[in-house]
């Protein structure tokens, strides 16, 4: 629980909403680098988590 209260609040509310259980270690990492590439824009790094998060549940659709 320590890891998922030291996020980010934007990523601990992204979270709340995600359709996937994102393990907390695994989500930062993710959107420290989506973070990165998107020049340290939070909404772009979070959209980024979106686009992730889909193509994740596709490929579990197309896998089922």
């Amino acid at each position: 629980m320590s890891v998922y209260d030291g996020l980010p609040v934007e990523l601990r509310r992204w979270l709340a909403s995600a359709a996937l259980p994102w393990c907390p270690r695994a989500v930062h990492r993710a959107f420290r680098k989506a973070l990165a590439a998107a020049g340290g824009n939070p909404e772009a790094a979070l959209a980024r988590l979106d686009d992730i998060e889909s193509r994740l549940l596709a490929r579990d659709r197309l896998s089922a």
